[in-house]
């Protein structure tokens, strides 16, 4: 059976209802009202082979950072719910990717122990795209790696442009969550010394 999660949040700041099938193709349909998120979410779905379905609202004429935050929250909570019980997981995952001048690493381990490592440094003059600040995309992944209970770390090897760097990121980050949610198959029950995650 695919593994599947809806997960839906209604704040007095945001309204969020996403669902996501770890063993998609790739489908994507997102509408945050806020393109380049929408741009992010979609690059991860489409590279991860998973399949996402977002509609959210938020008060981003006040700020993006609620909105954005509580994207994170949504789908680490969509992660973890999809994931049942871990068994058979490969449980790691990597991906080194490009996006023209730039290369991103992301390494996941499902533990079930939320913890980030976030260093994307962005080059001065490259804190912001459009009017959405770049340090917000920490916060999205922090939310994300708490709600999903993962090991994240993310690490810019190199990057000029706040764009590229971004896109290297989301798109790496759906390839090693598709790594690290697969079944392997010749394994048995969690994989676990502890027999469970």
């Amino acid at each position: 059976m695919p593994r599947k999660a809806t997960v839906s949040r209604k704040t007095k700041e945001t309204n969020i209802k996403l669902i996501l099938n770890l063993d998609g193709k790739g489908k994507y349909k997102v509408n945050t009202s806020v393109p380049f998120v929408d741009h992010m979410l979609s690059l991860m779905s489409k590279h991860g082979h998973l399949d996402l379905d977002v509609q959210a609202q938020g008060d981003i004429e006040v700020d993006y950072h609620h909105l954005v935050e509580d994207l994170g929250i949504v789908l680490g909570e969509a992660i973890k719910t999809a994931l049942g019980e871990k068994l058979r997981i490969r449980r790691y995952g990597e991906a080194l990717t490009p996006m023209d001048e730039s290369l991103a690493q992301v390494v996941i381990d499902l533990s079930g122990r939320p913890y980030l490592v976030y260093k994307v440094k962005f080059p001065r003059g490259n804190s912001m795209i459009q009017n959405i600040p770049v340090s917000i995309f920490n916060d999205f992944f922090r939310a994300l790696s708490n709600g999903a209970g993962m090991n994240l770390h993310i690490n810019l090897q190199y990057g000029r442009d706040a764009h590229h760097i971004l896109e290297a990121v989301f798109k790496g980050f759906g390839r090693a969550l598709r790594m690290a949610s697969e079944i392997h198959p010749h394994a048995r029950g969690v994989p676990s010394t502890k027999g469970t995650l």
